[in-house]
């Protein structure tokens, strides 16, 4: 578990400060997903399944309004909504994110109606 500047934990398998983990480190990979089952921030899927201890539950349609994204650039917090529409770029600070973790969307998010 780390916590960055904004006081915010993140746990997950050998975490940095910007939230990057074993799984996904690359100059993109700075966000962390908080989990609707535990409510911690994880950069990951597979650090939530490494130590959590749990099941994953993914956020509902219906949450999309929840801060649930974290920018590891700057601590600033995202609704599911908005990182959905920021087009890989958070919208406080301009850093970069993945567009590649689009590809992993369903694992966290319900599509939205």
């Amino acid at each position: 578990m780390i916590h960055i500047p904004s006081g915010i934990e993140i746990y997950g398998t050998s975490v940095q400060g910007d939230t990057r983990c074993v799984h996904y480190h690359s100059d993109l990979d700075v966000i962390a997903i908080r989990f609707k089952c535990c409510d911690r921030y994880y950069p990951c899927y597979s650090c939530h399944e490494e130590v959590a201890g749990h099941r994953a539950v993914r956020w509902s349609s219906a949450d999309h309004d929840v801060k649930a994204i974290l920018c590891g650039c700057c601590g600033n917090e995202l609704t599911i909504r908005e990182y959905l529409g920021c087009n890989a770029t958070c919208p406080a600070c301009g850093g970069g994110f993945n567009q590649n973790c689009s590809l992993h969307y369903n694992l966290y998010f319900e599509a939205s109606q």
